[in-house]
């Protein structure tokens, strides 16, 4: 029998006091760190997997077991979707949740290293998904956070419709407080849907956990 997923416990309360200083320092400051080389490699086989193509590409990042992947790729069958997370045992769960479509790709990179390499090769995004990522709880954790982190500048460098997930209403609230020191319109609410798209989102809805999300076009400022 599995055990409920725990709520989110933080000692933080409220929004960070440091939130929009820590954004502002990362948006001036480009990041100098190594890319590693097994994120080289994953994006060189984005490329070449990729080729030609000149429509729509979706990013799914901090896929997972890819459940989310199989289920975007397949409600947007007139895209490329790529699904990256740092984690092969994840990654090497897809098949129990594969679906037969072939305008999908599952990769195995360091989120950071492949957004910036990404940015750097001139990618652009019709959407981005980032579902259910880790939300380091912890006050000290705050630059651990995508959005008060190098990674910051590269997701908005990507573009397109973003669309963020997480069971800590906190974490929406401090990413859409992120967004709007650069773009005026963002959208934060609670989420339902008939269908959970990760294993994640299935188990916090399962034991009565709230979902929240942010959606912002990042082609509008």
């Amino acid at each position: 029998m599995h055990k409920a997923p725990r709520g989110i416990e933080t000692n933080q309360q409220g929004i960070h006091q440091h939130l929009l200083k820590t954004v502002a320092k990362y948006l001036r400051v480009e990041s100098k760190k190594p890319i590693a080389a097994h994120s080289q490699v994953a994006f060189k086989a984005f490329k070449q997997w990729l080729g030609p193509w000149n429509g729509e590409i979706i990013f799914d990042s901090c896929c997972g077991v890819g459940e989310s992947t199989a289920y975007i790729a397949h409600q947007h069958p007139h895209a490329k979707v790529i699904g990256i997370d740092k984690s092969v045992a994840r990654l090497d769960k897809h098949h129990a949740y594969a679906q037969s479509v072939d305008n999908y790709l599952l990769l195995r990179a360091e989120l950071n290293d492949f957004w910036r390499l990404a940015v750097l090769d001139g990618i652009k995004l019709y959407k981005h998904y980032l579902l259910y990522p880790n939300p380091y709880p912890k006050s000290a954790q705050l630059q651990s956070r995508w959005y008060a982190s190098s990674a910051f500048p590269h997701i908005l460098a990507l573009g397109g419709l973003l669309e963020v997930r997480s069971n800590w209403q906190l974490y929406i609230e401090e990413f859409s407080e992120a967004l709007k020191y650069v773009i005026h319109s963002v959208q934060a609410q609670a989420f339902t849907a008939p269908q959970a798209i990760t294993p994640f989102e299935r188990k916090y809805w399962e034991s009565g956990q709230q979902s929240w999300q942010l959606q912002v076009n990042l082609d509008k400022e």
